[in-house]
């Protein structure tokens, strides 16, 4: 279910940059990388800071 989650919430950061990116400021295209950077990270580690913050919330894998 975790991972579900981390999904959902990248997918929704993406989503948001881009819109701001579109309406308020082409800058919010960095925020839309940092996302991207993060996902390549976790998949080359197998650590995710989004799920040690899920964890900390008591979401369950």
């Amino acid at each position: 279910m975790r991972n579900r989650i981390v999904r959902g919430v990248a997918g929704t950061f993406i989503i948001i940059s881009l819109i701001l990116a579109i309406y308020v400021n082409i800058n919010w295209l960095w925020f839309t990388a940092f996302v991207g950077v993060n996902l390549l990270q976790s998949s080359i580690t197998r650590w995710c800071l989004m799920e040690d913050i899920l964890k900390k919330f008591g979401i369950s894998s």
